[in-house]
């Protein structure tokens, strides 16, 4: 830390007598970023200000947000999901038996709902969801089929869908009690 100041200090020395003031302030600026992002203050300046860096706290030249960043709710109206059911339970199926539940919704929201992705927990899931766009009041649905191959037990598994919504993730699951067939 009072390493970081002092080089912050040689270098400002430095910059006051060979640089104007503009020129001055946006090296200062970069400089504590730097210092900052070294330290590990998790920060990047740029010559408007302080930008997040990468949580491997890398110091590069483009801004890149961290994954902790809260998401900003868009303005305007958005589209929302309306499940019938956010949980299906299969009950005991024999392992190797390939099995499939249809969630219904409804867009309730008051703008066209676009589905972006669709992704389940293991390759084992596989989700299908409509690729065009659910109007207000329109309903649609999400089929996701699971092989119990080589999964036997209790089996829990999320599809996490990612829309234009609000948040942008909804998720639904499934389960199965696994039995092993008798040989």
């Amino acid at each position: 830390m009072k390493i970081g100041k002092i080089l912050l200090g040689v270098l400002a020395a430095t910059f006051i007598v060979s640089c104007g003031n503009a020129e001055f302030e946006s090296r200062i600026t970069k400089l504590e970023g730097r210092v900052a992002a070294l330290e590990g203050k998790s920060g990047v300046a740029s010559a408007d200000g302080v930008q997040p860096i990468a949580a491997s706290n890398t110091i590069s030249s483009s801004s890149v947000s961290t994954s902790s960043d809260p998401e900003v709710k868009p303005e305007g109206p958005l589209p929302a999901f309306s499940f019938t059911e956010e949980l299906h339970d299969f009950g005991t199926i024999k392992e190797g038996d390939v099995v499939e539940h249809v969630f219904d919704f409804t867009n309730d929201g008051e703008a066209p709902l676009i589905i972006s992705d669709a992704k389940a927990t293991c390759g084992c899931t596989v989700p299908e969801w409509p690729k065009e766009p659910i109007p207000v009041g329109g309903s649609g649905e999400i089929k996701v089929r699971f092989n119990s191959k080589s999964k036997p037990g209790i089996q829990n598994k999320n599809v996490t869908l990612t829309a234009n919504t609000w948040p942008t993730t909804q998720r639904i699951r499934i389960k199965a009690n696994v039995v092993k067939e008798e040989e």
